[in-house]
């Protein structure tokens, strides 16, 4: 069955209702909660606050000092290299999946909600806002060995995850549950940020478009540094790219139908939803359900997906 879900707010698409960066960044105020911003922040055209948001090393400190001040962080950078997602499309997935495991009652608080976080990087940005704004628990894998190190040096630095995020290497390429997962285990969701691309031409591709979009014209004698801090190979690419892994995924989840309440899957590009969802039904979900999201000129959605429905569902 497919159930249509609705935008967050009627008549006025952006980000979640309860997405605390809404209104916007207030940069004086982070600045203040994590000083090395402050260099970066300088007026815009329009005389607001606001950071060169191509300059790597800016969006990284803007990262850091979110993190900080509405996270509760004591302490987060990231290695060289490694992907830097913006904070609020992030948070804009928990939100959603927040609703989604609500239905019709309240949404679920607490570390007795267990998440299960498919390719959670170095970054850790999926754990920490779900910990933060919801209390709940989190188990992410990846197949990169440094990039959960960091994660772990992460969570060790930080008392608001330590003892309820868990991290786990996925030491084969092309499985997603199979090795990460446990006889019996249970999570009331997951959630999946898949690789874009289906090859390192396109994703470069990609990334320079970008670039250009935020320039606007043309591209800082720096652009091979921001291309190099845009991701690393495993975060960007797999075979098939966000179609081919979002395939597998379904497929896979098939065998394991109890392993999570739901299931979900970030979808970037649109034209691969009527595939997805034919995979869905294909692989016997009782539901399907896709949910869309706006984030100024973006536009994703999540699909999700589940085998049984619950009564009075």
């Amino acid at each position: 069955m497919t159930r249509p879900s609705h935008p967050t707010e009627s008549g006025k698409p952006g980000l979640h209702p309860r997405n605390q960066h809404r209104s916007g960044y207030a940069f004086e105020a982070l600045a203040r909660a994590c000083p090395e911003l402050a260099p970066f922040v300088h007026p815009s055209p329009t005389g607001t606050p606001t950071i060169d948001f191509g300059d790597p090393e800016a969006v990284l400190t803007l990262n850091r000092a979110l993190l900080l001040a509405d996270y509760g962080l004591a302490s987060w950078d990231l290695p060289a290299g490694y992907l830097c997602p913006p904070i609020p499309g992030r948070a804009d997935y928990l939100h959603c999946l927040a609703d989604l495991l609500a239905g019709d009652g309240p949404i679920p608080h607490g570390p007795s909600v267990r998440i299960l976080d498919i390719g959670v990087g170095a970054n850790l940005v999926y754990p920490i806002v779900g910990r933060a704004d919801y209390g709940w628990s989190f188990v992410g894998t990846d197949i990169d060995a440094d990039a959960l190190a960091w994660a772990g040096k992460l969570v060790r630095a930080n008392p608001l995850l330590r003892g309820t995020v868990e991290l786990r290497r996925q030491a084969s390429p092309r499985a997603v549950f199979a090795g990460v997962t446990k006889a019996r285990e249970h999570f009331a969701a997951c959630l999946c940020n898949p690789p874009f691309h289906a090859s390192s031409a396109e994703a470069r591709d990609g990334t320079l478009r970008k670039l250009r979009n935020l320039a606007g014209r043309t591209l800082r004698r720096d652009a091979q540094a921001t291309l190099n801090f845009g991701g690393r190979a495993n975060e960007l690419v797999c075979p098939g790219g966000e179609r081919g892994f979002a395939t597998r995924m379904i497929a896979e989840s098939a065998r394991v139908p109890d392993l999570c309440g739901w299931f979900t899957c970030l979808v970037s590009k649109s034209e691969n939803l009527p595939a997805l969802e034919h995979a869905a039904s294909r692989a016997g979900a009782a539901e399907h359900r896709v949910i869309p999201m706006v984030q100024g000129q973006k536009r994703s959605r999540i699909l999700a997906w589940r085998f049984s429905t619950p009564p009075g569902a």
